[in-house]
């Protein structure tokens, strides 16, 4: 039972739910420096106007920043025809511009014109009963957990980084909002969305509304959140954890050894560290200068942006705990319990002491639609597709059809832009480790089609590392936050020989065979011989070559160029731009910038974004899992079975203990944990 770094997955229709959003645009801006920010002292100081960087998700905005990407065009089945058609595209459109200046889509909020604040009111009026909110109401949103990437439905639980920030540009033009109070705990997620929350903090603090944090339980990825805010209030046996930041990995290799298992795994890249985890006991070399060098990116952007000096390293190499110190030093506004934030609120807003303050929570405010507000779109659309998770190229049994990225679903969507002619652009929104390196390539090709006939951007979240990276190249513009994670051009395949461990339990295995390869998968009772070995070895260096080769193409760039980037390092977003693996910093909205920029689109015009992704799980998906659940644990068991114990196909994925250490925090590594964290990441 041989087992390849892959599962098998089942064929699932999809069906596309669309949902419109709005962008609300402006004049173009120049670049801003990073906010060099500390907590504020004073009780309600007045609102600044500082930015950290100028991408702001689903508002209105504008950038420059140099780089342009190639459009594609349609090529045929012929592989000479193929390679004439991509030499025709290169030279007409494949050199990069080096003087291009892309719109950054920074927000410049707007007061409402006499017209059209009548009008909102009206709307108001004639709104559902599920959108009514009381004027003067203060907006609280609960930022802690996980935080998806993708839409949700109003039957699932868990926050949602699309509807947060869509909150945010809401209530800086709902006149029923006073101003936010957020609720800040311990965050599981990555640095990209972490930098798209704050770019909207900021930009909700133009309006000229509050917005104070309230942090309970704070490490740095809550801090660099609430020193955005104008305060910061905290209990007095709150859990400050600025303590500094680490990146682990964890190694199976001996644990293996001893019960008799042994990962014969190929991987191209000096840097593909996928696959080590289950060979090595160690770090190696080119892992530990790779993750060093991510670690000294998110530490020093870091201290950069909640401080203004060198102070503040200094404070948290301290070992400080006591809250009281950290009032002492400025980094919070005050020692409060949320009781005392409430009352402070209230007298802000003149609500009597015995009277209740009228808040609207995350979920409620979700409700109200942007059309009540007057932020509806215009007539240009834009298609969003969002791609979040691991990649498969079909649908597993075991999973919910919003898991992972499904790629005959997102071929499905691409596919009905391509042919449709109300879109006029579209944003490719990705956030996934990788995974199948089959699937990867079959998305590359549909959304390279689609880039021959409409701007194709794509905008990167957390991360966007191998096959991820896999289905941006295609774009023709690539955008990314500071620290997303990107790039690792490398694959991994191999097999289990659990022969030592059949003999160590007594049990046996014979095959019978015709065809020289014909055991490669199936007998794993023995170690690969020399030819099939050989097979494995050449199958995965054809599947780098051109993983590689194409990346080099997509971004014209020479292959030896490439190479030099490639190898299955990952990068940090900034240093991804300085080596051309992508074209911008920034978020969401800059991307929607761009679309706009090469469609001729004003920037001031407003256009409607068409969500192609549905919210998921939808309650009859809730209740048709319960029921498989119940009726189908054997077949299910047997399915999960043969996943983990038989898979073929070439995998371009990054690492998932490097994945999962640099964005959450583990108490502790049994062997378990380990390897569920190994095949969450399959």
């Amino acid at each position: 039972m041989s087992k390849l770094l892959l599962f098998h997955t089942a064929h699932s229709t999809p069906k596309i739910h669309q949902r419109s959003f709005t962008t609300i645009l402006s004049r173009p801006l120049s670049i801003p420096s990073h906010s060099k920010c500390r907590s504020p002292v004073s009780l309600f100081p007045s609102i600044s106007s500082s930015t950290l960087h100028p991408h702001l998700q689903r508002q209105s905005f504008s950038f420059s920043y140099s780089f342009s990407t190639p459009a594609f065009d349609d090529s045929s089945s012929s592989t000479e025809a193929q390679k004439e058609k991509e030499e025709k595209v290169g030279s007409r459109s494949g050199e990069k511009s080096e003087t291009e200046e892309y719109p950054s889509g920074e927000v410049e909020y707007e007061k409402m014109s006499g017209w059209k604040s009548f009008v909102v009111k009206f709307k108001m009026l004639i709104a559902f009963p599920w959108e009514r909110v009381r004027k003067g109401s203060v907006l609280t949103m609960k930022l802690r957990g996980q935080i998806s990437d993708q839409l949700k439905s109003r039957f699932s639980s868990g926050l949602s980084l699309p509807q947060i920030c869509e909150n945010f540009v809401k209530a800086a033009y709902d006149p029923r909002i006073s101003g936010v109070y957020l609720h800040i705990e311990p965050l599981n997620c990555g640095w990209g969305k972490v930098e798209e929350i704050r770019r909207h903090i900021l930009n909700f603090k133009k309006s000229g509304k509050f917005i104070i944090a309230y942090i309970p339980a704070c490490g740095e990825k809550e801090f660099y959140l609430a020193c955005a805010c104008e305060e910061i209030y905290a209990p007095s046996s709150a859990y400050f954890s600025l303590y500094g930041l680490t990146v682990q990995a964890s190694f199976l290799g001996g644990v293996f050894e001893k019960i008799g298992i042994e990962p014969q795994v190929q991987r191209i890249g000096k840097y593909k560290s996928a696959g080590d985890q289950l060979t090595r006991k160690t770090m190696s070399e080119e892992n530990c200068e790779m993750l060093t060098k991510l670690l000294d990116n998110i530490y020093g952007n870091w201290l950069d942006v909640v401080s203004s000096s060198k102070d503040v390293e200094n404070f948290i190499n301290e070992g400080v705990y006591k809250v009281e110190k950290l009032k002492e030093e400025g980094f919070i506004t005050n020692i409060h319990y949320d009781d005392e934030v409430i009352s402070k609120l209230k007298e802000r807003l003149g609500v009597q002491k015995d009277k209740k303050l009228h808040m609207v929570d995350y979920r409620k405010y979700s409700k109200v639609r942007k059309w009540t507000l007057g932020l509806a779109g215009g007539r240009d659309q834009i298609a969003v597709i969002r791609a979040s998770g691991s990649i498969s190229r079909v649908q597993s049994p075991l999973s919910t059809p919003s898991s992972g990225i499904i790629a005959e679903q997102i071929i499905e969507k691409i596919r009905s832009v391509r042919e449709s002619k109300r879109y006029k652009a579209a944003i490719i929104r990705i956030d996934s480790p990788g995974g199948d390196a089959l699937a990867s390539d079959l998305m590359w090709r549909e959304i390279r089609l689609l880039a021959a006939s409409k701007p194709v951007i794509a905008s990167m979240s957390d991360v966007a590392a191998s096959g991820g990276y896999y289905m941006a190249m295609a774009a023709q513009t690539i955008v990314a936050e500071n620290l997303t994670l990107t790039g690792s051009i490398g694959v991994v395949t191999g097999k289990f020989n659990l022969g030592n461990l059949y003999e160590k339990i007594g049990f046996n295995k014979e095959v019978i065979s015709r065809g020289r390869y014909a055991e490669l998968f199936a007998a794993e009772q023995r170690p690969l011989s020399l030819d099939e070995a050989e097979l494995f070895a050449k199958s995965a260096q054809n599947a780098y070559k051109q993983f590689r080769d194409k990346a080099a193409l997509s971004r014209s760039m020479p292959v030896e160029m490439m190479e030099e980037v490639a190898q299955g390092r990952v990068w940090a977003g900034k240093d991804a731009a300085s080596r051309g693996l992508i074209d911008a910093i920034g978020g969401l909205s800059r991307a929607i910038a761009i679309a706009k920029h090469k469609t001729n689109i004003p920037q001031d015009r407003q256009v409607t974004l068409v969500e192609l992704s549905r919210p998921s799980p939808t309650l009859p998906e809730i209740l048709s899992g319960i029921g498989s659940s119940i009726v189908g644990v054997d077949r299910t068991l047997k399915e999960l079975v043969q996943d983990l114990t038989f898979s073929d196909g070439v995998q371009a994925r990054m690492d998932g203990i490097v994945f999962q250490r640099l964005e959450g925090f583990s108490n502790a590594t049994p062997l378990f944990s380990l390897i569920k964290d190994y095949l969450s990441s399959l």
